[in-house]
């Protein structure tokens, strides 16, 4: 029985459902899969949901009994063997939880990601002082060196919105998140210029909730959206929690959190306005002592 592993990569999950697609064609059922392989049906269906790793073996024989052709099934192996490669954040298993595996890997593969934070700035957009402040408080017992590696992870994942087709990310920020202290006057001057210079790179729209927009939709916490230019792979939302995360791909739910998306960016400040707000914020960090 294939084993259960940390969390799936974006590459586990298309093929797994390709792999439902090609048995629903093929007009097998669970059992009858189940059967080709020798496993009972919650073997298939975790393998169709890649909560499970895909052993080539059993995904060969899966595609022989769907009636795929020979070659077909080479180069079905030959990305199985691509998705089952640890990703580059692999190297940061010692730190990072299984929940989130996940969610770097479809950080990096996304087309678009849409995200409303009400805590802190977004991950993709933090400078390492501020990040180091913020992963102290939330690691209080880490060692200088664990916590240096997380520090490492999150900056690591910034490259992501400077590659050759990078994502779209768009952010929806509470004001009082940007006033809310975090470490030094300099330490937050450094984090505001940080946001300014995003704010004029070409795939990234900062927007701000100012204090006065009162209540909107999304005040029950944070959230991101990730869309992909991959077909099989519907919208994600991932939400976090203290203890875990939960990831949505349910159409009714994500359509839910886009159209709240939606009604905030709609609430926030207007886009053109980002640059003046932060130049303000900026402007009130200066009369404070380094």
């Amino acid at each position: 029985m294939p084993e259960a592993r940390p969390g799936p990569t974006v590459g586990q999950i298309v093929l797994g459902l390709r792999l439902r697609d090609l048995r629903e064609r093929a007009g097998c059922t669970f059992a009858d899969a189940a059967a080709v392989l020798s496993v009972n049906t919650t073997t298939v269906r975790r393998m169709e949901k890649a909560e499970v790793g895909l052993r080539p073996l059993y995904v060969k024989a899966l595609l022989e009994r769907y009636g795929v052709a020979p070659d077909e099934i080479d180069s079905f192996l030959t990305l199985v063997d691509e998705a089952n490669r640890p990703g580059w954040w692999h190297r940061y298993r010692d730190v990072l939880p299984d929940w989130f595996g996940l969610y770097v890997s479809l950080e990096g593969e996304a087309s678009l990601i849409r995200a409303y934070e009400p805590h802190c700035v977004p991950g993709l957009l933090q400078t390492q002082d501020y990040a180091r402040v913020l992963l102290r408080t939330g690691f209080p017992g880490a060692s200088e060196e664990e916590l240096g590696r997380r520090v490492a992870l999150r900056m690591a994942r910034q490259d992501l919105l400077t590659r050759p087709g990078a994502p779209l990310l768009w952010a929806v920020v509470e004001e009082h998140v940007l006033r809310r202290r975090v470490g030094s006057p300099a330490v937050m001057r450094d984090q505001i210029d940080r946001l300014l210079e995003a704010a004029t790179l070409p795939n990234v729209t900062l927007q701000i909730m100012p204090f006065n927009a009162g209540p909107h939709p999304g005040m029950f916490g944070p959230f991101q959206l990730f869309r992909f230019d991959i077909p099989e792979l519907p919208d994600i939302v991932y939400a976090e929690s203290l203890t875990g995360a939960v990831y949505l791909e349910d159409r009714a739910d994500t359509s839910a959190y886009r159209e709240v998306l939606d009604r905030m960016s709609a609430q926030a400040a207007p886009v053109q306005d980002t640059g003046a707000l932060l130049g303000e914020i900026r402007k009130e960090l200066d009369h404070h002592e380094p």
